[in-house]
């Protein structure tokens, strides 16, 4: 008897060449994954009202409750207002009444353009207080926030040019009027207040800027 009957033919049936898929099916792989991208913005957007709804940050200013590299995301300031709010912004110093915390402290906390500049990158930080137009808001403002001013004329921005928002980042020591980071933010410069954040999913988007 021949070994191999004897064995049993191992031996297995040789292999051809693959199949590739044709080119149609890679495009289609491209146009789903570009439409489930455009459709997830466009819900984001029609949640939010604000284009793009997600904002990554550049910088620590509001280290340790919104670090570098934060993917935040936005949503038009008058849209779900919280309470005591102005132009649909809560202060630090109104509050929003007992529980009414945004990322670890009182007050929401904004994206808005600097001086209303659409050239300047936005600013997000936190809003502490809304000052009416030639107010002297000196006495209002916290002592350790206006750096050496001693009073209203060695304060930037005081009396206020017009009404709005004092602003400030939660890791800075001044307020962004006392420096020359922006004048007292109008409301119609604000972009959105910020309402959630995925860490460090926002290096994606700086990567590419």
């Amino acid at each position: 008897m021949d070994p191999d009957e004897r064995d049993g033919d191992r031996s297995l049936p040789a292999s051809g060449p693959q199949r590739r898929p044709p080119p149609w099916v890679y495009v289609l792989d491209v146009a789903t994954s570009v439409l489930a991208v455009v459709v997830v913005g466009l819900l984001l957007f029609a949640v939010s009202g604000v284009w793009p709804p997600l904002v990554a940050v550049e910088s620590p200013s509001m280290t340790p409750n919104v670090e570098t590299g934060d993917l935040v995301f936005v949503m038009e300031a008058e849209r779900f207002p919280g309470p005591d709010a102005r132009h649909g912004v809560v202060t630090a110093e109104a509050g929003g009444g007992p529980g009414y915390v945004m990322f670890g402290r009182a007050g929401d906390v904004i994206v808005f353009r600097p001086d209303g500049d659409p050239g300047r990158t936005p600013v997000i930080h936190r809003a502490m207080l809304y000052v009416a137009a030639d107010e002297n808001w000196y006495d209002r403002a916290d002592p350790d926030a206006v750096g050496d001013a001693g009073n209203c004329a060695a304060l930037r921005n005081c009396p206020a040019p017009h009404a709005g928002f004092v602003t400030k980042g939660d890791f800075n020591g001044r307020y962004d009027q006392a420096t020359t980071t922006s004048t007292v933010v109008r409301p119609s410069w604000v972009v959105g207040t910020a309402e959630y954040r995925v860490g460090g999913l926002g290096w994606l988007r700086l990567r590419t800027l």
